[in-house]
């Protein structure tokens, strides 16, 4: 099994040297709200406080962004990604893009 790619918002790893830059890679995903959600959370507007329909859709989103992110970087021979980064646009009425991108590199652990 392979193990996970390292990421970060720094643009390096305390421990890690870059060895190669590999270029500019990212993950897309566009979401929509669906017409249950959209009343259910209307109801829990009503009651006040996190709305966690959407947030549980907001993070359902940056995760599958992440994953795509990161099997793009994996494709590229990358093992690790730099100044990660989240985007989103609301493109439509209740139809949302979340972006994740960053800069894919191999890095190997510093000597001891």
């Amino acid at each position: 099994m392979r193990e996970p790619i390292l990421s970060t918002t720094a643009f390096a790893f305390d421990g890690y040297r870059i060895t190669q830059h590999l270029g500019l890679v990212r993950g897309i995903i566009v979401r929509s709200r669906s017409i249950v959600g959209n009343i259910g959370a209307a109801l829990q507007t009503l009651v006040g406080g996190n709305i966690t329909i959407y947030t549980d859709l907001c993070e359902r989103a940056r995760q599958d962004a992440y994953e795509s992110l990161c099997q793009h970087a994996i494709a590229l021979g990358a093992n690790a990604v730099i100044g990660l980064r989240y985007d989103a646009t609301e493109i439509a009425q209740g139809v949302a893009e979340v972006l994740c991108y960053g800069t894919a590199v191999v890095v190997e652990k510093n000597a001891v």
